[in-house]
C-alpha cells in the first residue's frame, strides 16, 4: 500500500548532470544575466542586503525561460499557469558590493511533471568562486485556483532544452 503504478508515478527528467555551482557554471547550456549593484541593493555600508540576492536570481531565472520564449505573463495569460518559487536553499560565501558588476547564472538539473529545479550561482566579474549559490524548486500553478497542476509537455521539453 501506498506505491503507485509505474504509469503513475510523476515524470522526473535529470536536465543536468551536476547540482552545484562550479559543475553548472562548466556547463555549456548554463545562463548567465549581468546585474550591477547600485544603492538601492545596499545597506549603509554599501554591501548587498541579503534579500537583495532574491531579486538577482528572480530576475536571471525570469531572463532564462524569456530567452526561449517562455514569457511567465503569456503563460499565464494563455495556458493559466504560474511559476513560483516552492523551495530555496542559499549558501553565503562572500558580499557583492556597491557598483559590482555580476554574472548571475541558471542552469536545469531536474524535470518533475508538476516542478523543475535549478542551480543558480551569483559570481562576481573575473572571479570563479560564486559569492551566492542557490538551489531552487519552481512549482508550476493553476493561475486562478492556485493549486498544483502539471507543466504542459511542450514546456517540459522546451525546459529541458534550456
Amino acid at each position: 500500500m501506498g506505491n503507485r503504478p509505474d504509469d503513475q508515478a510523476p515524470a522526473r527528467r535529470r536536465v543536468f548532470a551536476g547540482a552545484d555551482c562550479r559543475s553548472a557554471i562548466a556547463d555549456s547550456r548554463s545562463f548567465a544575466w549581468p546585474v550591477r549593484v547600485y544603492w538601492e541593493d545596499t545597506d549603509a555600508g554599501g554591501v548587498v542586503y541579503h534579500a537583495g540576492y532574491l531579486r538577482f536570481f528572480e530576475r536571471a531565472r525570469t531572463e532564462w525561460l524569456r530567452a526561449s520564449a517562455i514569457g511567465q505573463q503569456r503563460l499565464r495569460e494563455e495556458l493559466g499557469v504560474v511559476f513560483v518559487v516552492h523551495q530555496m536553499n542559499i549558501q553565503f560565501n562572500r558580499p557583492a558590493r556597491l557598483d559590482d558588476l555580476l554574472s548571475a547564472t541558471v542552469a536545469g538539473v531536474e524535470l518533475r511533471s508538476a516542478s523543475f529545479s535549478v542551480v543558480q550561482c551569483l559570481l562576481r566579474e573575473d572571479e570563479a568562486k560564486p559569492l551566492v549559490e542557490a538551489q531552487v524548486r519552481i512549482a508550476c500553478l493553476d493561475a486562478l485556483r492556485w493549486r498544483p497542476r502539471a507543466i504542459p509537455e511542450f514546456l517540459l521539453e522546451e525546459i529541458a532544452r534550456l
